[in-house]
C-alpha cells in the first residue's frame, strides 16, 4: 500500500519535533529513516503508526485520509527493539495474538489462527519451537517472533524502530539480511527507523536522512552515499572530509594555495569542500594540491587510514592501498581529491 506523508507538523510543548515533513512511499518499499536521535525519524514512524497525532498536516493510506484513524482502524504491524513479547505465552500464541483479539466479525477460525502462525513460523525459519517460551529463546529469536506475530494480522504497512539495535553485531549482520529476503519474498510496504548507516545502506530501497525535524535528503543507497545533497548528509553518511576553502575565477584554493581543482565559474568567495577519504590521489609534493605532516596511520583490513594535519589544527584522513602506504613519505604526504562537491558557507 502507497503511504503519502503530507505537510506534516508534530509539536510537543510547542518544541517542533517535526517541520513541514513530506514524503511519498510506494507500496512495496522498504523504506530506512536514517538520521541521529532527535531527528524525528521516530516521531514520523509514531505518526504513520497513529500513536501520535499530528499537530498539522495529513496521512494517507493509498487514496484513504488516515490522519484520525486509530492504529486498529490503520491495520499497522508494529516491531519494537525490545520485542514486546509476552512471556507468559508460547511462541506460536504470541504470533496469533492479534488475530486472537479481533472482534468476532473479523476473528479467523482457531484452527486458521493456528495454521497462519505455524506458516510464518516457518517463514522466519523457527519451525519447531512454538510450544517454547520467549524466554527460551535467544535475542535474535525473539526478534523474528516479533516480526512473524507483526505480519500475522496482514499488515498494510509493517513498521520496525530500531528492531535489531538490542542485538550484538554480528546477530545484527545476519538479521538484516534475513529481514531483507522476508521482505522480498512477502512484498509488504515497510518502514524502519535506523541511527545505523550501514544498516540503512545495505537494507533499504530508499534512504530517508533527517536532521532536526526535517528530511535533508531522500534517495536510493547509491544517491545517498554517491551524491550527498547537504554537508549533513555528506557528514552522517560514509566517513568524509570537510575543508574550508575560497572559490575563485573557476578554481579552488585552500590557505591561498592553488589545488588544481575546477570550480563552476559561477561559485566565488569561502565555500567548504567535501569527500571521501578514498575519492583522493597521491600527488608528487612538488604539485598544486593539498599537503600534510602525518600524525597517524592504521591498518583498517585491507586497507591503511594515514590522519594529516593540513596546517592551522585541520585533519583530514585518507584511506589507501597498503601497496600506496608502502611508497609514501612516512612525514609529508601530498594528494588532491578526485571526487568532491562545494557548498556555500
Amino acid at each position: 500500500m502507497d503511504v503519502k506523508v503530507q505537510n506534516i507538523r508534530k509539536e510537543f510543548a510547542r518544541f517542533p519535533a517535526l517541520n513541514d515533513v513530506s514524503l511519498d512511499i510506494r507500496s512495496g518499499e522498504l523504506i530506512a529513516l536514517l538520521g541521529p536521535s532527535g531527528s524525528g525519524k521516530t516521531t514520523l514512524l509514531r505518526l504513520i503508526a497513529g500513536l501520535e497525532t499530528p499537530t498539522d498536516g495529513r496521512i494517507f493510506f493509498g487514496e484513504d485520509d488516515a490522519s484520525k484513524k486509530t492504529v486498529q482502524e490503520r491495520n499497522i504491524g508494529f516491531v519494537f527493539q525490545h520485542y514486546a513479547l509476552f512471556r507468559h505465552m508460547t511462541v506460536l500464541d504470541n504470533i496469533g495474538f492479534g488475530l486472537k483479539v479481533r472482534p468476532k466479525n473479523r476473528r479467523p477460525a482457531k484452527a486458521e489462527i493456528r495454521r497462519r502462525a505455524l506458516e510464518l513460523l516457518d517463514l522466519v525459519q523457527l519451525s519447531g519451537m512454538e510450544n517454547r517460551y520467549p524466554n527460551q529463546l535467544s535475542g535474535g529469536q525473539r526478534q523474528r517472533v516479533a516480526l512473524a506475530r507483526a505480519m500475522a494480522v496482514e499488515p498494510n504497512v509493517l513498521l520496525l524502530d530500531e528492531p535489531f539495535g538490542a542485538l550484538d553485531a554480528q546477530v545484527r549482520k545476519d538479521l538484516r539480511k534475513w529481514l531483507r529476503d522476508i521482505h522480498d519474498r512477502t512484498g509488504h510496504t515497510t518502514i524502519f527507523v535506523t541511527h545505523d548507516q550501514e544498516e540503512a545502506l545495505e537494507l533499504a530501497d530508499r534512504v530517508v536522512v533527517m536532521s532536526q525535524g526535517k528530511i535533508e535528503q531522500v534517495g536510493t543507497p547509491d544517491e545517498v552515499y554517491d551524491t550527498p545533497n547537504s554537508p549533513f548528509v555528506f557528514g552522517f553518511i560514509g566517513e568524509s572530509n570537510g575543508l574550508k576553502v575560497t572559490a575563485d575565477h573557476g578554481g579552488i584554493r585552500f590557505n591561498g594555495k592553488p589545488l588544481n581543482m575546477a570550480a563552476a565559474p559561477d561559485k566565488h568567495g569561502e565555500a567548504l569542500l567535501y569527500f571521501r577519504p578514498q575519492d583522493i590521489e597521491l600527488i608528487e609534493s612538488g604539485e598544486d594540491g593539498l599537503t600534510g605532516s602525518v600524525i597517524a596511520t592504521r591498518r583498517v583490513a585491507g586497507t591503511r587510514h594515514v590522519e594529516l594535519d593540513l596546517g592551522s589544527g585541520t585533519h583530514v584522513e585518507l584511506e589507501i592501498s597498503t601497496e600506496q602506504a608502502a611508497r609514501i613519505d612516512r612525514n609529508r604526504v601530498t594528494f588532491r581529491p578526485t571526487r568532491w562537491k562545494l557548498f556555500p558557507v
